[in-house]
């Protein structure tokens, strides 16, 4: 059984659209915004181009990179007054940036150009699109080199890239201890029953990831035992749930 490392949009997304600046392209959680300009140069816009790059690094997009990324369309609409519409014009640039790497670096440069006064989101965005690209449990060569370029644009240390790669590699090696191997121990661990059905379950699981999602902790200002003890519990929570939806498929 493939463990699935799948960290939910709702709830990561307070790391990549914490404000602080207010010029327009940027993503402010706190209200609603209108926007009426470009979204190809909006952080929202970037981050689903750079999304499409390494979605697409190996030739072809997966099922949960697909889910993952429709996820992320509907979160970040969410955050502007006319939201359908927008969703809509961020799948059109997602589907846009599918058909080519060659502007890969130009998009991530426009992001590092509005996100340059904040490390820590860019260090969070890097993060998330390594979780894209580990999320179908196998990091190609291909997925590396596009992670490594955006990185190197949006000057992410070497140290620190390094270190998320190895993080991600650790958990699929060592799989840190996890008691969640059969489908019994699975139904456990979400709290649902065998009978539920797949819709049930995925509320369920929702819950269960904005509940121990450790960068909605971070933001709350929990101790680091307490994110690291919530970091082991939601890959299990992805494992299991990962689990049931193979069963059931």
């Amino acid at each position: 059984m493939n463990i699935i490392l799948f960290f939910v949009v709702v709830v990561m997304f307070y790391m990549l659209t914490k404000n602080y600046k207010s010029d327009g392209y940027n993503i402010n959680i706190n209200t609603k915004q209108k926007f009426d300009g470009n979204l190809e140069n909006h952080e929202a816009g970037l981050l689903i181009g750079m999304m499409a790059k390494v979605a697409k690094a190996d030739g072809h997009v997966s099922e949960l990179e697909a889910e993952l990324l429709s996820n992320t369309l509907t979160q970040l609409s969410t955050v502007f007054q006319d939201s359908a519409q927008v969703r809509e014009k961020l799948k059109e640039i997602y589907k846009k940036e599918l058909n080519s790497f060659d502007n890969t670096v130009v998009i991530a440069q426009k992001y590092m150009n509005l996100t340059s006064r904040d490390y820590g989101k860019r260090l969070s965005t890097v993060e998330y699109l390594l979780n894209l690209a580990f999320i179908d449990n196998e990091f190609t060569h291909e997925e590396q080199m596009i992670c490594e370029d955006i990185s190197n644009v949006l000057q992410i240390k070497k140290t620190d890239f390094e270190n998320l790669i190895q993080k991600f590699k650790n958990f699929y090696t060592n799989k840190y201890n996890q008691q969640v191997n059969t489908l019994e121990n699975a139904y456990k661990v979400l709290g649902v029953d065998k009978n539920d059905d797949m819709a049930t379950i995925k509320t369920k699981y929702k819950k269960l990831v904005r509940k121990n999602h450790p960068d909605l902790l971070m933001g709350k200002g929990a101790e680091q035992s307490i994110i690291d003890t919530a970091t082991v519990k939601l890959q299990e929570i992805n494992e299991a749930y990962g689990i049931i939806k193979k069963s059931k498929a």
